[in-house]
């Protein structure tokens, strides 16, 4: 989940969630509007309202209040009690053209605010607990009669030039704006919706943030307008945008990145792992003839902005010592005070605040210490929730930065500010600190839920993580100067070259301390709850570090902290029951047992009986898809292991179980059927693609000892015992065909098979070939094994 989805602290506080959680917003039906007033033999007021909305779809007849007299509209709200709305919009109409003195409409704006914001108020408080018959008629009216399209225009009044000159309002007069419309936007549907559309007023509402005063709640409006904006914004036709966020201070940068965070992500990455292959090569064929996305501009955009990764990489290892004065923050929640009046979630910062300074003042009167009162000193653990909100936001967006087109120059500026050594020093303070009783929880939420923000910033931390380690030689500067040394005596003890990229590290930039980010990490994986929703990513993090090459030391480093016997732990005696959780421990544990006798050894010394084996065989074997990464690694070090002339090796293969298990036929046959049986081609997704290529992994292994044709004929008899002749094999024809079409391509990076597998991708493509071999005679080739009447391999993969 992406940590904007959690409610900011002082960004639109619970009102915002509300807006988030898409809960009623107090749409009308027909009948609730007529039945708000009407009197016998005249026209019902209802009737007005109908036609006003008519006007207002279809753009023909009744729009706005200006279209009626004073005296009607007066008369009118005596029977249907409009709180005068439409009155002080037309009001707001005479003072707000292009040559009013603005003092007046300013006034007007000041009475029309409260009668919209305790509505909004009245919204958050009730606990969502609305229900269809609750209504918000102040907000209704007033957009109804045209009141959001006013605001629009008089923001947008700066825009116009009359005689070379241009007009220019208040910021206390575009505060109420902003003020007024967001209220609305927050208890009348559909709002959002039609201001997200207006992309002038978009990328106009930017320009407000210059000013410190409507920062927060121009920054606020935004961001609920891009939630539901159709298509994304570009930034770079924002006015200025490195001066406007060149000039932003450190607290502003921190709220301003939460409406990057929509702009910079692809749309629907949420869900990536899930869609289909087919879908997503598709796309990108797309997107190759359509050039950049607008997230790949807008990251463009960013990254061209002169100190812009600098300055959030000093946000986010900030220190809490370090965070804004606390006479400023304060003044800060008073100015959201007073536009929210009285939103929940500054109650609960100030009840904190409140107790914690009594604690406080007792503490220091009791010692004869000057004391000050809850307004002039800000507890340390509002503090601590004020600055872990702000990192949540910036480690995203350094996150997806990190995953962009432009990942390398991301890795060599966060590299150089000297990211990972300042959030090691917040490991244990910031980021992984214990809950206290006092720790803020967003309202509607406990502290186990995944919403938290104490827990959002810890799985945004470790994603960061992932992100930076994977397949980059940068991941060495997780570790300390005596780590690093460590590796260097691992591979000198191995009689091993030493890794070119640990050799390549520049020292002056890894962590500092007793310990690296790595160690840290370890340290809390291994103490994290067995139920605890930290695992998955914890093992993600982790397992990237060991992605790409496979590197012995790095193996040998994590075996010596016991890495290993602790998975083994959760999958066997917890038998842990989490299918993501598993699936990233079989993938972790493939990736530390690949290739490395030490390792197998320490299985076997583990799993050292034959009840614990058959409950690690039954994990397996209850989701392939989950665990045949661990299946693959397993296979290829067998392979291995039975090409080498060593004691060692020769011990471990006769006395592990996992590999004596492996080593057999009919095991890897009943991989390989059960491995091509769980894929189609139209269900192929980047999560279960790796049973295809695992498949093909022993298929190349059989193929290098003369075995295919035995493998291929197996598979026949397998398909006959199952009463399903032919189907098994025509399946993978198709998943064979779609392999070549999708690894095969220009754009796709096949350096991942090739590293992960140690075979060469050229004997990938080779095998493949043979197998799709069209000749019936060919001994390897798939179609010599399907019978004609059940020939069914040229089909479209875009005909299903």
């Amino acid at each position: 989940m992406r940590s904007g989805a959690v409610c900011f602290l002082f960004v639109g506080g619970d009102m915002a969630a509300a807006a988030a959680a898409g809960v009623c917003r107090g749409r009308r039906s027909v009948a609730t509007v007529a039945a708000w007033g009407g009197w016998g033999g005249r026209p019902r007021p209802g009737n007005i309202l109908l036609q006003l909305r008519q006007g207002q779809l279809t753009g023909r007849g009744l729009i706005r209040a200006v279209q009626f007299t004073e005296a009607f509209l007066t008369e009118r709200d005596k029977q249907s009690k409009w709180s005068g709305i439409p009155q002080l919009l037309l009001k707001l109409y005479a003072t707000s053209h292009l040559h009013s003195d603005f003092i007046e409409c300013q006034n007007i704006l000041k009475e029309i605010s409260p009668l919209l914001s305790m509505e909004a108020m009245a919204f958050v408080t009730e606990d969502r607990k609305l229900t269809q018959e609750t209504t918000y008629p102040n907000t209704y009216i007033f957009d109804l009669f045209g009141g959001v399209d006013l605001l629009v225009e008089i923001l947008m009044r700066p825009t116009i030039s009359i005689r070379g000159q241009k007009l220019k309002i208040s910021d206390e007069m575009s505060k109420d704006c902003l003020s007024i419309l967001y209220n609305t936007c927050v208890c009348t549907e559909g709002v959002t919706k039609r201001l997200a559309e207006k992309n002038d007023f978009v990328i106009f509402l930017f320009t407000l943030m210059t000013s410190k005063k409507t920062f927060l709640q121009t920054a606020t409006l935004i961001e609920d307008i891009l939630g539901v904006k159709k298509e994304m914004i570009r930034l770079d036709e924002v006015p200025n945008l490195s001066s406007l966020v060149s000039n932003f201070d450190q607290q502003q940068l921190a709220n301003f990145c939460r409406i990057l965070a929509v702009t910079i992500s692809e749309m629907d990455t949420g869900n990536d792992d899930k869609h289909t292959l087919l879908a997503k090569n598709a796309q990108q064929k797309k997107s190759l003839s359509l050039g950049p996305s607008a997230a790949e501009i807008n990251q463009a955009a960013l990254l061209s902005i002169p100190g812009f990764v600098e300055r959030l990489c000093k946000l986010a290892t900030r220190k809490v010592s370090e965070s804004a004065g606390t006479a400023s923050f304060l003044q800060e929640l008073e100015e959201w005070y007073t536009w929210l009046d009285n939103a929940l979630v500054l109650d609960a910062l100030m009840r904190v605040a409140n107790e914690e300074s009594e604690h406080n003042q007792g503490t220091s009167e009791e010692n004869g210490l000057p004391h000050t009162s809850a307004r002039t000193q800000l507890p340390q653990s509002m503090k601590i929730m004020h600055e872990i909100m702000y990192k949540l936001e910036v480690l995203y967006v350094l996150c997806v930065l990190l995953m962009g087109r432009q990942r390398n120059q991301v890795h060599r500026m966060i590299a150089e500010f000297k990211l990972i050594p300042g959030l090691n020093n917040l490991f244990d303070k910031l980021i992984w600190r214990k809950h206290s009783a006092s720790a803020l929880v967003l309202h509607g939420h406990n502290q186990n839920c995944d919403c938290s923000p104490d827990i959002t910033l810890k799985i945004q931390f470790l994603r960061l993580l992932q992100s930076f380690s994977d397949h980059h030689e940068n991941k060495y500067l997780l570790l300390n100067n005596q780590e690093l040394n460590e590796l260097s005596a691992i591979s000198l003890k191995a009689n091993i070259p030493e890794v070119e990229a640990v050799l390549n590290t520049d020292r002056s930039l890894v962590c500092d301390g007793k310990r690296g980010l790595l160690t840290r990490l370890l340290q809390v994986m291994k103490k994290e709850p067995a139920e605890s929703s930290f695992r998955f990513w914890q093992a993600r993090a982790v397992e990237s570090f060991l992605r790409g090459t496979t590197s012995y030391a790095d193996q040998m480093f994590l075996l010596k902290r016991g890495l290993l016997e602790h998975i083994l732990y959760c999958i066997v005696d917890s038998e842990c029951k989490s299918r993501d959780v598993l699936q990233s421990y079989f993938d972790l544990l493939g990736e530390l047992m690949k290739f490395n006798v030490d390792a197998f050894k320490r299985f076997n010394k583990y799993i050292n009986t034959d009840a614990k084996f058959q409950v690690f065989l039954k994990q397996i074997n209850s989701s392939l898809v989950d665990s045949n990464m661990l299946v693959r690694c397993v296979t290829l070090s067998l392979d291995r292991f039975e090409n080498q002339v060593d004691m060692k090796v020769a011990e471990v293969l006769s006395e592990c179980r996992l590999l004596a298990y492996i080593s057999q036929v009919p095991t890897q046959m009943s991989f390989l059927f059960r491995l091509i049986n769980i894929i189609h081609v139209q269900t192929l997704t980047q999560e279960n693609v790796s049973c295809l290529n695992t498949s093909l992994v022993i298929l190349m292994l059989a193929r290098r000892k003369e075995r295919l044709p035995l493998y291929l004929r197996l598979l026949q008899r397998m398909e006959h015992s199952k009463k399903y002749p032919g189907f098994l094999l025509n399946n993978f024809h198709n998943l064979l065909r779609f392999w070549q079409q999708h690894y095969l391509h220009k754009d796709k990076d096949s350096t991942c098979l090739e590293n992960s597998s140690c075979i060469s991708f050229s004997y990938w493509k080779e095998t493949v070939s043979i197998l799709l071999n069209p000749d019936r005679q060919s001994p390897s080739a798939l179609v010599s094994y399907i019978e004609e009447p059940y020939m069914d391999i040229d089909r479209d993969f875009t005909e299903e």
